[in-house]
């Protein structure tokens, strides 16, 4: 039985939508979208339906009475748990998981061809794996890098040593299993090395030129920050039209805000950034055989207030063992763990407001396009920094 069948009563607008450049493509989409559902076992979980007009493709989502087990709420955080995925040591149900929560977004994932989709699932599997390995060693003041991979200039930032495989230097720079260390970086820095390192290894099969250019970026220039979000990432929902407190896709980069004024002042506590792993758990870069769950981590970031301290000079810093017992103590009492999730659970306030915003983001962030004709990944390709520049 076909999925994508014309339906009687208007379909969301979100789901999974495949937009194709002309009727024939169109016709591909929905051939090749159905198949790929099916084989990935949601053929009774979905429907769809043929686009047409000046976008023609594929459109598919999550049925009604599906979603209202699964994802009430466009809550997708108890999907695995609900179904008996076991995405922590099977790929294809990580990818079910991973499917299931875009077919139940309230916004569309939108692609060129299935073939695009099909790389969006696996960088999101691959980034999922990686973050579930990476640890490091706390440390707002201080970076560094496995010596035999990376070097560091201050105007090119930790770039892979020549010869070097990127992949590998990002495994042996995150993963301790891989280099047998802790490196010290930030949380926001270590998001950009899990997803490029995701972006790189499914490159080298659907794209390797882009493959090629971006290890040779990193032995030129590391791309970072600002730069490093408008090359590679695409953010959805907004401030305006946020997304559901608890919708996330495995794989999802995401930020889960300090909202507390005085506590946010400390240096690496002014929020979290994390990745949603899926079976309802986001990672955690100090002890990554702990994750969080969405409740952990909100009242986590909560008592960070309670763990604010002065030293001796009248430095601020954060006790992270007051921390630890609050998180606790609220964690054993439903009550209190109601209240703190009263508040903490709102849709974070606009940069620089502390008002009555709690720590969850309106957005989310995913991988751009990868595959040769439609990927709209831009790097920069800084020229290398000069001999004398280096010198000085």
């Amino acid at each position: 039985m076909r999925l994508l069948q014309q339906v009687t009563t208007p379909p969301p607008v979100g789901g999974i939508r495949i937009e194709s450049s002309d009727s024939r493509q169109a016709n591909i989409a929905r051939q090749d979208l159905d198949r790929f559902l099916s084989e990935s076992g949601l053929h009774d979980a979905a429907t769809g339906a043929g686009l047409t007009g000046a976008s023609p493709g594929a459109h598919a989502w999550l049925r009604t009475a599906v979603a209202d087990v699964i994802a009430p709420g466009y809550d997708t955080t108890g999907i695995a748990q609900r179904l008996g995925l076991r995405t922590d040591v099977d790929d294809g149900d990580l990818d079910r998981e991973i499917l299931l929560a875009m077919l139940a977004s309230p916004i569309a994932f939108t692609f060129p061809d299935v073939a695009e989709l099909k790389s969006a699932v696996r960088i999101r599997r691959y980034i999922v794996q990686a973050a579930r390995k990476t640890a490091l060693a706390f440390d707002t003041e201080h970076a560094e890098r496995p010596e035999d991979f990376w070097t560091y200039h201050e105007d090119s930032g930790f770039t892979v040593l020549p010869g070097r495989s990127l992949i590998e230097g990002l495994r042996r720079a995150t993963q301790p299993d891989a280099s047998g260390q802790l490196y010290a970086f930030s949380c926001y820095r270590a998001t950009e090395y899990v997803t490029v390192l995701g972006l790189a290894q499914e490159l080298q099969q659907a794209n390797p030129e882009l493959a090629r250019r971006l290890q040779r970026q990193w032995e030129t220039r590391a791309v970072m920050s600002g730069r490093f979000h408008d090359a590679f990432l695409h953010e959805y929902g907004s401030l305006d039209a946020p997304l559901p407190q608890r919708f996330y896709v495995p794989g999802d980069r995401l930020w889960f805000r300090n909202p507390d004024a005085a506590s946010s002042d400390v240096e690496g506590y002014e929020g979290s950034w994390v990745f949603y792993l899926g079976n309802g758990q986001f990672n955690n870069f100090w002890e990554h055989g702990s994750p969080y769950t969405w409740t952990s981590k909100c009242v986590e970031i909560f008592h960070w207030r309670h763990g604010l301290q002065k030293d001796a000079s009248g430095k601020l810093f954060m006790d992270e063992q007051i921390v630890h017992e609050r998180v606790q103590q609220t964690l054993a009492d439903a009550d209190a763990t109601a209240v703190i999730l009263e508040r903490m659970a709102r849709i974070r306030d606009p940069q620089g407001v502390y008002a009555e915003g709690g720590c969850i983001d309106a957005t989310r962030e995913r991988v751009r396009w990868v595959r040769p004709g439609h990927c709209d990944i831009v790097l920069p390709e800084f020229p290398r920094p000069s001999p004398m520049s280096i010198a000085a």
